[in-house]
């Protein structure tokens, strides 16, 4: 029988994304390739320390037992093939049972995130990120240098969304820039009971539920809405998320507040919001990546 990826949660990650490559990535920004692959295999036995999704990652693997393989994850980079096994030594020395990639050497991988059938993919390269969503995969641009995930919940995946633009569609988010805050207030209360579109992280928040709701023993996901939303237009957000029948464990409606100081509050394996000024806030706290969709992205 042909091996099949079919019912899992599938993440694809390029190498930086998963690990500090940061110091090898100056390196080739001052050289070439050639030049990094022959320091990447000089360090071959060296493990890569853990990168702004590796506590994500470590952690959806846990779902995984001899039983039934609930979530595979794929090395999707654009590392050549020899700086590859460096990639795949370092996942071996911290107990990652990560076994396939593909190393594309410069060139942009994402085109592979279909035939995966990929429910998320985390990158440094903004252009492949772009290309993902333009393809129907969620996907964000970590920022490497994002504060790392505490350790203080093992057992427990925790990501943060925020709502439009991520969640939901950017419909709202548009009357806020086109008209100001008063009319996006007033079209939230007059919609309040009609569900907002998707937006191109709904699937991944619905796989993450079916995961939740598998038998299983030892890890739990917990989730938050993370958003600049405020009474009363939290009600369309709360409905929409009933209407599709998903549950989030907490929600902030912080009314422009900072997200930074919440956001280390909640201690999320990863956040993912669409503008940058609310990435680079909560970065300085908690693992971070940019959705580059919708009108602040346009």
């Amino acid at each position: 029988m042909p091996a099949s990826l079919e019912g899992q949660l599938v993440v694809a990650i390029s190498s930086r994304a998963l690990f500090d490559f940061e110091e090898e990535n100056r390196h080739f920004e001052a050289n070439d390739d050639r030049a990094y692959m022959q320091l990447q295999l000089e360090r071959i036995d060296q493990a890569a320390k853990p990168g702004v999704a590796f506590s994500l990652v470590q952690k959806l693997l846990a779902f995984n037992d001899p039983a039934m393989q609930r979530v595979e994850v794929v090395i999707l980079s654009r590392n050549d093939p020899v700086s590859g096994m460096r990639v795949f030594r370092s996942a071996q020395a911290y107990g990652m049972p990560i076994q396939r990639g593909v190393f594309t050497r410069g060139e942009s991988p994402w085109r592979y995130l279909k035939p995966l059938a990929a429910n998320l993919f985390l990158s440094a390269n903004e252009a492949d990120v772009r290309s993902a969503l333009e393809a129907g995969v969620p996907a964000a641009r970590v920022y490497p240098h994002s504060a790392r995930a505490s350790d203080r919940h093992p057992k427990e995946v925790r990501i943060a969304f925020d709502g439009d633009a991520v969640l939901f569609s950017d419909e709202a988010e548009r009357v806020f820039q086109t008209s100001g805050l008063d009319a996006f207030q007033e079209h939230e209360r007059e919609q309040a009971t009609t569900p907002l579109a998707a937006g191109p992280f709904k699937p991944l928040l619905q796989a993450l539920q079916r995961l939740q709701h598998e038998p299983m023993h030892g890890m739990g996901i917990r989730t938050a809405l993370v958003t600049a939303r405020s009474a009363p237009a939290h009600e369309r957000a709360i409905r929409t998320l009933m209407e599709w029948n998903v549950e989030i464990d907490e929600a902030m409606f912080l009314g422009g507040l900072p997200k930074g100081e919440f956001l280390r509050e909640f201690e999320p394996d990863f956040f993912f919001d669409d503008q940058t000024r609310h990435i680079e806030n909560a970065a300085a706290h908690v693992p971070s990546g940019h959705v580059a969709s919708g009108v602040s992205n346009g």
